[in-house]
């Protein structure tokens, strides 16, 4: 059975733990008052990573919700990938501070590519991770308020050239939906690009979509609304993560 690294999603809102259906601020569903409940709970299965999503940060363009990355990394031992509204060294070295190990950068990497790199060269490649989301195969920024020119691979395969090797690819129309993940998206970046950590999100609905993904070769796999709906239970994947060590 082939391995993949299971990240469960807490987005925030308000300092709340919510989701959005496709990334629409207006289609929100809070889940818990308190995401380091959230997060203990995680925890206490043997999750070992956290992607943690400032909403607000998204849409404001630059970190709002750090207090909570400090109280989840201070009270647990969860590796927090963090990301939305990082736009400045200045929200890079918050997060860091804050507690994240690995910062997602999307709309940054569009928008200022030269200082996305810098970024890359500073901190290297296992802390720099790429966000490339797309929407109908077209890269998607600013908490996905804005579609881009820009096609999803060649984005990808542009800053695998300049050193990405990790990249977290959302498809935004299966986001929130328990619809199932872009399997053709995946494989094609996998395909095309052989060499980069491909982690998938959005859509993912079962165990099932999980143990497929990881027969592909991603190596990691972003899930949300479906732990917080009961589709995917925590006891199954503590059971998965078993057979799999």
């Amino acid at each position: 059975m082939k391995k993949i690294e299971i990240i469960p999603a807490i987005d925030l809102i308000d300092g709340k733990c919510v989701r959005l259906s496709q990334g629409d601020y207006s289609r929100k569903t809070i889940y818990n008052e308190d995401p380091l409940e959230v997060a203990r709970m995680f925890e206490d299965v043997g999750i070992r990573r956290l992607h943690l999503v400032d909403l607000d940060g998204a849409k404001a363009s630059h970190i709002v919700n750090q207090k909570v990355l400090e109280s989840i990394s201070e009270a647990t031992r969860l590796v927090i990938d963090f990301g939305g509204g990082i736009k400045s060294n200045r929200d890079l070295e918050i997060a860091f501070n804050s507690g994240a190990a690995m910062v997602t950068g999307g709309s940054i990497a569009v928008k200022n590519p030269r200082l996305f790199a810098e970024w890359l060269e500073k901190y290297g490649n296992e802390r720099i991770i790429l966000g490339a989301d797309a929407k109908d195969g077209m890269v998607a920024v600013s908490g996905w308020q804005e579609t881009t020119a820009l096609p999803v691979i060649d984005f990808i395969a542009e800053f695998h050239g300049r050193g990405v090797s990790k990249v977290i690819s959302t498809d935004i129309s299966r986001d929130g939906m328990l619809s199932g993940p872009s399997f053709e998206l995946y494989g094609q970046v996998i395909s095309k690009l052989p060499g980069i950590e491909v982690i998938a999100s959005g859509g993912i609905s079962t165990m099932g979509d999980i143990r497929r993904l990881a027969e592909m070769g991603v190596s990691g796999v972003i899930t949300g609304k479906a732990l917080y709906e009961g589709k995917i239970l925590l006891k199954e994947i503590e059971k998965y993560q078993q057979k799999t060590e």
